[in-house]
């Protein structure tokens, strides 16, 4: 298992990481698969919109259906039916989206479940346990993401933890066919962020994330700080940001020196009817689509644009039937994924600057403070949704 770089144009890099169950072209994003499903799509649907690997979440399967029943069936690749690489979280984000659910010590993580209230606690060495069970390709440890903005202090704490985390989650790590990457932490402050990328390349990680980003700071200062991170990592090593996926957001950390990119955002919009199209996003069960004859997207090449009229789509939404989704889903998974293909050859070619800017030109991203506000109203839904009301 190797990451190879096969070009770059200023900061953007196109490589390919090879896992033990297949290549990742990069740069790349990552479906997500929180409970071993894309939501509203099966692993043909995945493949078929161009995704090579897929991300599913630890704390999840741990809780439902169980790392006993997964590893029984012979692993999380078999029981999902999906034969390319996965990438598993390890539940150090819901330290932090279900912060009224847990509780923290040196120790680890111990949660109240949502499903049945009762406790579980998860430290570095069992969560690389549950992993390798898992037998995903590559692994993530525990950390501890802090809410931006934040103080100094509490990011500092948090920083410290990380890295003791970091520690014992490499030596629980017992080898075999499984990347550990680490987890560069640090909010918004580049002292911080230096400390923690220097401890984690100390003990020589194969891969790094970005974690502590998209977590309520403005989009300059998580452009700030990527590019900042970015150049602390070592350049042989895929540099992966985490819960990043607006496409404006996937050009410009690109051209940051990202390789790997993950978010529930192109699934979750699409299922509220929000689709992405070269100048921005569109309301689907919006009155001008009723009688649209045209695909949501002319010239797109998924599923959806090949064979349905918008109007079809604006009807699926109003009726509320299920297949809605499934269509929606397959369009912003294919816009999303073929931008990464689109940007990865224009890396190739020496012109990445050209094709960042076009697209930037043309692409209107939703208003900031209003981002904000949905995803306000998306994080507090999702904690009451958790708490069982």
């Amino acid at each position: 298992m190797s990451f190879r770089l096969e070009a770059g144009d200023g900061n953007a890099r196109a490589g390919v990481l090879r896992t033990a169950h297949g290549d990742v072209p990069t740069p790349a994003f990552m479906p997500v698969a929180t409970q071993g499903s894309v939501k509203a799509l099966d692993p043909a649907d995945v493949r078929g919109v161009g995704a090579n690997i897929v991300l599913s979440n630890t704390y999840h399967l741990y809780l439902r259906p169980g790392i006993d029943l997964v590893e029984q069936f012979g692993g999380l690749h078999r029981f999902m039916g999906w034969d390319g690489p996965i990438l598993t979280d390890s539940g150090g984000f819901q330290g932090f989206s279900l912060e009224l659910l847990r509780t923290m010590s040196e120790d680890g993580i111990t949660f109240k479940s949502h499903i049945d209230g009762s406790p579980h606690t998860f430290t570095p060495e069992s969560v690389v346990s549950h992993q390798q069970r898992l037998g995903s390709d590559i692994m993530m440890p525990l950390d501890v993401c802090v809410a931006l903005p934040a103080e100094w202090k509490p990011v500092e704490e948090a920083v410290e933890r990380t890295n003791r985390w970091a520690e014992r989650s490499r030596k629980a790590h017992v080898g075999g066919r499984q990347l550990l990457f680490g987890i560069v932490q640090g909010g918004l402050y580049p002292d911080l962020r230096q400390r923690s990328a220097e401890f984690l390349t100390g003990l020589g990680f194969p891969g790094y994330s970005i974690g502590g980003l998209s977590v309520g700071e403005s989009k300059d200062d998580m452009y700030r700080l990527t590019e900042t991170t970015t150049a602390m990592l070592p350049q042989e090593a895929p540099r992966y940001l985490m819960g990043v996926g607006s496409p404006e957001d996937l050009v410009e950390c690109v051209a940051r020196g990202i390789d790997m990119f993950d978010c529930v955002l192109p699934t979750r919009t699409a299922r509220n009817g929000a689709l992405y199209v070269p100048e921005g996003r569109l309301n689907i069960d919006s009155a001008p689509f009723r009688d649209v004859d045209r695909p949501v997207q002319e010239g797109c090449d998924c599923y959806t644009c090949a064979r349905f009229p918008a109007a079809y789509l604006h009807h699926l939404f109003r009726a509320k039937e299920l297949l809605a989704y499934r269509l929606a889903t397959l369009h912003n998974l294919r816009f999303v994924l073929r931008l990464m293909e689109q940007m990865r050859q224009a890396v190739i070619e020496n012109r990445f600057d050209a094709f960042r800017e076009g697209f930037m030109r043309r692409f209107v991203p939703p208003n900031e403070e209003a981002r904000h506000e949905q995803r306000g109203r998306w994080l507090a839904a999702r904690a009451r949704r958790e708490e069982g009301e």
